[in-house]
């Protein structure tokens, strides 16, 4: 070996290698325990419907259950896209008040499909999921009879769709384990693996910017405190707090980077959520406290930059199509 050489190869192990996106750590301590636990609380939401069709009997559950769907929601792609699921397990946004008009139009009729679990999928998307099941929890309803069998037939549902995409998931791992070999059509190389990864952190991060604080947040003219997701049972904080430990969590668990300015931005976003005290976001239009949710809005950015910065560019990972565009 020429002594130039020789003075390369030693340089080699001290040069700033780029990150790799650990996609076996991501799926053992992220996704498919995520997915697991929204099965197991999605079970047992549907058996204490069965038990106990009331709202009060049936909160905790539901709530229970909820954090399990949020903390795992952004893992968009897979069986959830696969099994074209999304809307039915969480109709939201809702703009055009989808939901309601869904749920009334099967109340006023008392649509005897609620009483076939098999055929109760075909019905709107607007009248399954969490969003619906969130309205027949804390709405007042006219036909409590009637109301008792629809939330069952939702919980019911909700618990089917969750099972099928748990069981799903150990097979779509192993595609994105075995990227870039023979016969694997899913992922043709690990880059692509990886891009899938990045692209459920990213999207995440503008969802939970655009979305679930954009849209209550409205324009300081007009805020929109009635388009907080799931403000009836007080859970749009919530949804927050547990979307940013979640794509934390997915974040430390893709990659071996230092991330240091990403854990802080993180801190950070978390700290100004635990100071807003305003479960349902209901204070954008105070002045006051319009101005804390806005900065924890900025908060959010500034975790979307450093995941950009430590993340993205080290990886060489863009974000790919996003499925949330358009919402």
């Amino acid at each position: 070996m020429k002594a130039s050489d020789m003075r390369f190869a030693l340089i080699l192990p001290f040069l700033a290698l780029p990150a790799f996106a650990d996609v076996q750590t991501a799926l053992d301590d992220h996704i498919l325990p995520g997915y697991t636990r929204l099965a197991d609380e999605t079970a047992k939401l549907a058996e204490a419907a069965q038990a106990d069709c009331t709202p009060d009997a049936l909160q905790p559950a539901f709530h229970a259950a909820y954090d399990a769907w949020i903390s795992i929601s952004h893992i968009h792609f897979g069986p959830l896209e696969d099994q074209a699921v999304t809307l039915t397990m969480s109709f939201w946004p809702d703009p055009k008040n989808s939901t309601g008009k869904a749920l009334a139009r099967l109340t006023t009729a008392a649509d005897p499909i609620v009483d076939q679990p098999e055929a109760f999928g075909d019905v709107s998307a607007a009248a399954q999921g969490f969003t619906a099941l969130e309205r027949m929890l804390y709405d007042p309803q006219p036909d409590a009879d009637y109301a008792c069998r629809l939330t069952q037939a939702i919980a019911t549902g909700l618990a089917q769709k969750s099972d099928s995409l748990n069981a799903a998931w150990p097979a779509f791992a192993d595609q994105m384990l075995s990227a870039g070999t023979g016969g694997n059509a899913r992922f043709q190389s690990d880059m692509e693996a990886q891009r899938a990864l990045y692209t459920a952190l990213s999207a995440g991060l503008e969802f939970l910017h655009d979305q679930r604080l954009g849209r209550p947040l409205g324009t300081f003219d007009r805020p929109r405190p009635s388009r907080a997701e799931a403000r009836r049972s007080e859970r749009s904080l919530r949804h927050i707090e547990l979307q940013l430990a979640a794509l934390e969590r997915l974040a430390a668990a893709m990659t071996n980077a230092d991330l240091g300015a990403t854990s802080a931005a993180f801190a950070e976003a978390r700290a100004r959520a635990d100071a807003l005290e305003d479960p349902a976001l209901q204070g954008v239009a105070d002045a006051e406290q319009r101005f804390k949710v806005e900065v924890l809005q900025q908060a959010v950015r500034a975790v979307q930059v450093a995941v950009i910065d430590e993340i993205g560019t080290p990886l060489g990972v863009t974000a790919g199509f996003n499925a949330l565009d358009g919402d």
